[in-house]
């Protein structure tokens, strides 16, 4: 899980991750959460690792007052836990919240499909490009660039819905980053499920939303599956 997640951040103009759930005073402190985020999913930050204020502040050359306002989002984001007389420190993240999280993007993309294929002017060009560049990826073994293209797919499916709440909540769940790992783990065969996607495309065109529903459903449930009971 070490290789550069970095990489497979590079999504255009778009910032790498949600919007965050306490604004930020600091324009610093944003960008001093998302490298800490990065470490913790790269595994560089190991559950237990305390993150001592002081040290981050003196590494990222800045006061205390970012550092204290990354950390806190990071608790807010449940990747960090606060105790007294212990400090900041990596929470673990178990496989059973992993596979809920799962659970709950399934959910998501099912409604985003139903009402994506009822939208009245889809535009479904960024999706067959995706799809293609799956396709490709899988085939060539490219975990990096298949995650890339997944994240372009799976996002532009919820903002087809046109409900800003949906997309809101799928961007809380850290998508691109979740994929990777159970690619890298090995939960899923990413030939497999590279597979299930141009299906649901096609129901989209065909404006069939019950069919593109339960696929968007089922294709992202099986990742559940796979990550426990």
């Amino acid at each position: 899980m070490a290789e550069g997640l970095s990489i497979i951040y590079n999504t255009g103009d778009r910032h790498p991750f949600p919007e965050p759930l306490i604004p930020f005073r600091n324009p610093m402190g944003r960008e001093i959460r998302d490298a800490l985020l990065r470490r913790i999913l790269e595994g560089k930050y190991p559950p237990g690792e305390r993150l001592v204020e002081l040290q981050l502040a003196a590494e990222f050359h800045t006061s205390q007052g970012p550092v204290r306002e990354a950390l806190r989002e990071l608790e807010a984001l449940r990747y960090v836990e606060t105790a007294p007389h212990r400090g900041t420190r990596v929470r673990a993240v178990s496989p059973t919240e992993m596979r809920d999280a799962y659970r709950l993007r399934a959910l998501i993309e099912r409604e985003a499909a139903l009402a994506a294929a009822q939208a009245p002017d889809p535009d479904w060009e960024k999706m067959r490009g995706a799809v293609a560049g799956i396709e490709r990826a899988a085939a060539a073994g490219n975990v990096r660039g298949y995650v890339r293209h997944d994240e372009v797919f799976h996002r532009t499916l919820v903002t087809q819905s046109g409900s800003p709440v949906l997309l809101r909540h799928w961007d809380l769940l850290l998508v691109p980053t979740r994929i990777f790992v159970v690619l890298r783990t090995g939960v899923v065969d990413m030939a497999a499920i590279a597979k299930e996607h141009r299906p649901i495309l096609e129901a989209l065109e065909r404006h069939d939303a019950a069919l593109a529903g339960q696929l968007a459903y089922d294709h992202i449930n099986r990742i559940a599956i796979r990550l426990g009971p």
